[in-house]
């Protein structure tokens, strides 16, 4: 079978899905993994692995309606080049345009990765309720005739469904995020005689960097010892995102150190105690929780779709309120005050990572429910909201869980 992916950036396809597009070749597929951008690096990577790989420009955080019906073209022309069996688009733009080519062009199969709905169904959307209604009547127009729509979170599911992008009849799976590496990120030592918080994401007020910078000047003033560390790629682009001129400015005004993105995140990751994202975007599951969690660090996140997912209160982390620099300030006093839990969900995380968001299990799970297997997978993570209560906790205070299971199931009703 021939299998088009569709990205909206070059290095996502090798540091994201890299995995699943080997798995995708392992089982025998012929596969084309397509993206806006050239990347050397990805291009020699995606060679190596067997892949082929084509561009489709794109702006990616653009609202232009010319260049998205380029990018729509695009995506037409190159269907009808490579005429796949199957095509599987995640993110926003790469799922809505290529859901209509692929519409249009009667692809067999079509199935969208919802890896989250994004910036524009935040909460914070007072001024973009026209562009919300618009990327809502597209997302519809894509994955009408989709063969499945997989989520990350079952919020997503249900908000979709109240927005009237999918219907209750739809195919929509859960799955455990993309899943991490656990050969890449193996669990590292705690640094000893330092507590460091670090946060790991985009440079962007919705993931909560100002909140966290609030926390540390508040935390530092009696604490001189402990560290606070923000590490990711400017946003120049992005509506709420913070450019080198404010990082500039946030690094004199509080204590916290930036540290410019890069593309290896392993070694601040081992360099730290206590993974902290107190984002109130609109995530999917984010990988940057499942990094941490597999190098075996406790997480302090929000309350929010996506955030809590992997979180068991109390067991690998803590969850706060969303824009809420006291909660948060609150949140990381508990491990200052309380070192040992450093060390106890460290250990929980990491088993949670082996357990249900081994890479391995999410890939099959992915491709069992395209029918693309050669073989059953009979044991595939997946996502159950009231599993068994630990032995050390009554059923009573059970939250949300995450736990292995047996045969991956549609959430659609």
């Amino acid at each position: 079978m021939k299998i088009l992916v569709l990205s909206s950036l070059a290095y996502s396809l090798t540091n994201f899905r890299g995995a699943l597009l080997r798995e995708l070749k392992a089982n025998g597929h012929e596969v084309v993994a397509v993206a806006p951008d050239q990347n050397a690096a990805v291009e020699r990577d995606l060679a190596a692995w067997g892949i082929g790989f084509r561009i489709a420009p794109m702006a990616r955080t653009g609202t232009n309606p010319v260049k998205d019906a380029a990018l729509l073209s695009a995506y037409v022309k190159l269907m009808m080049a490579e005429k796949p069996d199957l095509v599987l688009a995640y993110t926003q733009k790469p799922i809505i345009y290529g859901g209509i080519a692929a519409r249009m062009l009667c692809v067999p199969r079509f199935f969208a990765l919802m890896s989250g709905l994004g910036y524009v169904f935040s909460e914070d959307s007072s001024a973009r309720k026209g562009l919300r209604w618009a990327v809502t009547r597209l997302y519809r127009e894509a994955v009408r005739r989709a063969r499945g729509v997989f989520v990350f979170n079952a919020d997503d599911r249900q908000d979709m469904i109240d927005l009237g992008i999918v219907t209750s009849r739809q195919n929509v799976v859960q799955v455990p995020g993309s899943g991490i590496d656990l050969e890449r990120f193996r669990p590292e030592p705690l640094p000893r005689n330092r507590l460091r918080f670090l946060l790991v994401g985009r440079l962007m007020r919705d993931k909560g960097i100002y909140e966290f910078v609030e926390a540390a000047r508040q935390l530092k003033l009696d604490n001189p010892e402990v560290e606070f560390c923000v590490l990711g790629h400017y946003e120049r682009d992005n509506p709420t995102g913070i450019d080198e001129v404010e990082c500039a400015r946030l690094a004199r005004q509080f204590p916290v150190q930036f540290i410019p993105g890069t593309s290896d995140v392993r070694p601040y990751l081992a360099s730290c105690s206590v993974f902290v994202l107190p984002s109130y975007y609109r995530e999917g599951l984010p990988r940057t929780i499942l990094e941490a969690m597999a190098t075996g660090r406790p997480i302090i996140t929000t309350d929010m779709p996506g955030c809590r997912e992997p979180i068991i209160e109390g067991e690998n982390g803590f969850l706060v309120a969303p824009r809420d620099a006291g909660a948060l300030k609150a949140a990381m006093q508990r491990f200052i005050e309380a070192p040992s839990l450093v060390t106890s969900m460290a250990a929980r995380s990491r088993d949670l990572a082996e357990k249900i968001y081994d890479v391995r299990k999410v890939n099959h799970q992915l491709l069992d429910e395209m029918d693309l297997l050669r073989e059953p997978w009979n044991e595939p993570a997946t996502i159950r909201s009231e599993p068994a209560p630990s032995d050390d906790r009554p059923p009573e205070s059970a939250g949300p869980r995450l736990q292995s299971a047996g045969p991956s199931r549609a959430i659609a009703g």
